[in-house]
């Protein structure tokens, strides 16, 4: 009941979890890990997002920077342009996009195109991304990258005594220290021909500890990458190219380089299969290492950053949690931490399962190539959802519909409240209607709650053709709104509608059936738009809706419709025809 209650309110959209969201993942980038190059063109980026969301999808999470192990920065002008064709075209179209970025200018340009949800790879560990979002209404998702995601903590240094023989004790402490170690050097010399010493650590910039590693010393960090905010960027919204980034101040150059660096030696060491936070060379006698220590530093870090953002001003209804597999983290770190996912859905936040074609799965599942690990991913993602997880991010958005749908219907018995106008000119008008009826009634996991009355409307949009015979059905069902969709296109297609291209656009027909809304769906695509996006124009839809409810006009403004008065609506209702 718990994670069926949580919602997410991401801009003008609200999500809801009566059943899990399906999150498609679009790369617009040459080297993503599993998929890079496939979209990297605009149109084909655009194109593929559509047919995400015709196959299932909830979410579209747009990406410009890939930030698979070794990736290369990418400046936010260069993000900006992969990317915002793509955000406005998918939004134009109703859909839910998410941006999935770590730069306040790309993240801002792409609100401004439509975006609704800011997912931030880095947490919002960036003072100006807070200051952002908290500005805005869109969702955000905050994700937990290992070791670069964890605020650096300064301590105050308190002296308790500043006499001058506590000085002088404390002194004599440290010399007394430095000989014991300088004594012991030679032992541990010839400790480490035997046993292997490991490297000392180094430093990162910022002061960020690098832990020794097992596989010699780390690559260098030296890939620039400026990560500050540009005019060029923020001017992006308003028009298709970006103007190169005028030059920075040195100091603020060198802050961004810094994280971009960070980010990217991470992801250097999680390719050669490093362990990001302890090391696994001694030995031990679990399969897997203790799960405390690894849930205290992700969910600390997911708590306290979202925290930071409440604190800032973020509603928390509008703050969803990423654990963030496969960044800084060990596959057998992954392994515990999705073992615990009833923990962090237990935080009270909507919570991603990102795991579609990590390195993990695939050693878990011992699939070498990532494009091919998509049914182990389903199993992990399945996992997930049975322990709490509310919205999964994965690359075949079509397969995992099939896979959520078919485990859905058998696991989750719900049926919703969904409504379905009933139009027709052509032939026995009422009987195609009753018999469409009928025919509804039959769908599987499908019943007919309610009819309106049938009325008789003026012919909209084409005017010249006969009058229609209008009603709007309510039902149940616990079908998924694209597949009670093709079911509705077979019934026409049985009763003989024409949906050929030959056929006019708004012409006569046989019948035609709208899916108009279903409880807790919001939908978009070229396929389906839910809630229908011409409802409240139609007075032939919102007259005999009156039938089924009181006063509809208003409950979908309430869902986001804009409903015209009556005298500006087109298909007027003229008369009754009869009950069903």
């Amino acid at each position: 009941m718990a994670n069926d209650s949580k919602t997410w309110r991401c801009g003008k959209y609200e999500l809801s979890f009566d059943r899990p969201r399906i999150m498609g993942v679009l790369n617009v980038t040459p080297d993503s890990f599993s998929d890079g190059g496939e979209h990297f063109d605009p149109d084909a980026a655009i194109e593929y997002g559509l047919a995400m969301l015709d196959a299932g999808a909830d979410i579209i999470d747009v990406g410009g920077e890939s930030t698979r192990p070794g990736f290369t920065p990418v400046n936010p002008d260069e993000e900006a342009r992969r990317v915002l064709p793509v955000v406005r075209a998918l939004a134009k179209e109703g859909a839910i996009v998410s941006i999935d970025t770590r730069h306040v200018a790309v993240a801002k340009a792409a609100v401004r195109c439509g975006a609704s949800i800011v997912n931030d790879v880095t947490g919002f560990t960036d003072p100006k991304m807070v200051e952002f979002v908290k500005t805005s209404t869109c969702g955000v998702i905050v994700m937990h990258a290992g070791e670069v995601a964890a605020p650096v903590r300064t301590h105050a240094t308190v002296q308790l005594d500043t006499s001058a023989a506590a000085f002088v004790a404390e002194k004599a402490r440290e010399a007394a220290a430095e000989a014991a170690r300088e004594a012991e050097k030679p032992a541990r010399r010839r400790r480490g021909k035997l046993l292997g010493e490991p490297k000392p650590e180094a430093k990162l910039p910022g002061g960020v500890v690098q832990p020794s590693l097992p596989f010699g010393e780390p690559e260098p960090t030296s890939e620039p990458a400026s990560e500050q905010e540009t005019p060029a960027a923020e001017q992006a919204a308003a028009a298709e190219t970006v103007a190169p980034a005028p030059e920075a101040a040195p100091a603020a150059t060198e802050a961004a380089s810094e994280s971009n660096d960070r980010l990217a030696a991470m992801m250097r060491r999680s390719a050669r299969r490093e362990e990001a936070y302890v090391p696994t060379s001694q030995l031990r006698r679990f399969t897997l290492p203790d799960s405390a220590p690894i849930m205290r530093r992700v969910m600390g870090f997911l708590s306290d950053q979202a925290r930071t953002l409440i604190h800032a001003g973020v509603s928390r209804d509008r703050i969803c949690i990423d654990p963030g597999p496969g960044f800084g983290k060990s596959a057998n770190e992954d392994i515990v931490i999705q073992r615990e996912t009833a923990k962090m859905a237990s935080l009270g936040y909507p919570l991603v399962c990102a795991v579609s074609r990590k390195r993990f799965v695939g050693a878990v599942s011992g699939v070498t190539e990532a494009a091919e690990r998509d049914a182990a991913t389903f199993g992990v993602c399945l996992g997930a959802i049975q322990a709490g997880a509310n919205i999964v991010r994965v690359h075949d958005a079509a397969g995992f519909a099939q896979f959520l749908n078919g485990y859905w219907a058998v696991a989750k018995p719900q049926p919703r409240r969904a409504f379905v106008a009933v139009g027709s000119n052509l032939g026995h008008r009422c009987d195609n209607i009753r018999a469409a009826r009928e025919m509804i009634a039959e769908i599987p996991l499908t019943c007919v709650s309610n009819s309106s009355k049938i009325y008789e409307s003026e012919p909209a949009y084409e005017t010249r053709q006969d009058a229609f015979a209008n009603a709007v059905i309510e039902i149940k069902t616990e079908l998924a709104p694209l597949v009670l969709l093709d079911e509705l296109m077979k019934i026409e297609a049985e009763l003989g509608r024409d949906r050929s291209k030959k056929a006019k656009a708004n012409g006569p027909r046989t019948i035609d059936l709208d899916l108009l809304w279903m409880d807790g769906e919001t939908h978009g695509g070229k396929k389906l738009r839910l809630p229908h996006p011409l409802i409240g124009e139609r007075d032939f839809v919102l007259v005999p809706l009156e039938d089924l409810m009181h006063d509809p006009a208003r409950f979908f403004r309430y869902n986001g419709v804009e409903v015209k008065e009556p005298e500006d609506r087109v298909g007027h209702i003229v008369g009754e025809l009869g009950r069903m």
